[in-house]
């Protein structure tokens, strides 16, 4: 078999776009987190997008977007709370992912932990992260946070995020 020739077009090649890229995302399962962070009030948002960045020193990376409810706080918070949430949490994921919702209602357990910061209950695990820059991505803002302290110690296994919905793993194999 011989390697096509460059700029070669293949079968359902499409150009760049918004859709295009949202189409071949929904293809990629992801884990799911929670953002927390505290303004004049809790902020929260369902990212997709939590990304270990170092372990020296310890790193995270998420995107959020700049039209997003929470991001007027988070663009000046100097703490945030890094939630990974367990399959058990299909609806805390929806409800942090919801526009307009009351995210830190009812039926939502949490208080407030190091630094002020959110912190919801019942997580596979969690971080407090110190803000160390937020950087313009298009229409979203990367955010680099160095981990201050956390609990991975949570109970259950991950919640993924694929075709557009919350899922848990399959069956465990041996």
């Amino acid at each position: 078999m011989t390697a096509p020739e460059a700029g070669t077009a293949r079968p359902g090649q499409a150009p760049a776009s918004p859709e295009l890229l949202r189409s071949v995302f929904r293809r990629h399962a992801a884990g799911v987190a929670v953002i927390t962070a505290y303004g004049t009030g809790p902020v929260g948002f369902t990212a997709t997008s939590l990304t270990s960045v170092a372990a020296e020193p310890p790193m995270v990376s998420f995107g959020v977007s700049a039209t997003s409810s929470s991001w007027p706080v988070l663009a000046d918070a100097e703490y945030v709370g890094v939630h990974v949430l367990g399959e058990h949490q299909r609806e805390l994921a929806a409800r942090f992912a919801r526009s307009g919702a009351d995210r830190f209602g009812p039926p939502t357990s949490w208080a407030r932990g190091p630094q002020g910061v959110p912190l919801l209950d019942g997580v596979l695990a969690w971080l407090v992260c110190r803000v160390e820059a937020r950087v313009p991505a298009g229409d979203h803002r990367i955010v680099l946070a160095r981990a201050v302290t956390g609990d991975p110690a949570g109970a259950g296994r991950p919640l993924l995020y694929h075709q557009g919905g919350f899922h848990a793993l399959g069956p465990a194999r041996d």
